[in-house]
């Protein structure tokens, strides 16, 4: 169930990256459902993910 609400987080956060402020919703609520290590993994994951989108850097300061 947990890899499921990982999976899903990653959808979500795919499908509201045109909007910095919805992205940075999303993730705030991310942070908070999923577990410790999977915060690590989506950790690496936006990096790769915003690679290219300068517009979304500001919400990686969420992550500590």
């Amino acid at each position: 169930m947990a890899r499921a609400m990982f999976e899903y987080t990653k959808t979500v956060l795919k499908k509201v990256s045109f909007n910095s402020d919805l992205f940075c919703k999303e993730l705030e609520k991310a942070l908070t459902r999923l577990l410790p290590y999977e915060v690590d993994e989506l950790t690496i994951w936006l990096r790769q993910f915003t690679a290219n989108k300068p517009e979304l850097y500001s919400c990686l300061a969420l992550i500590k």
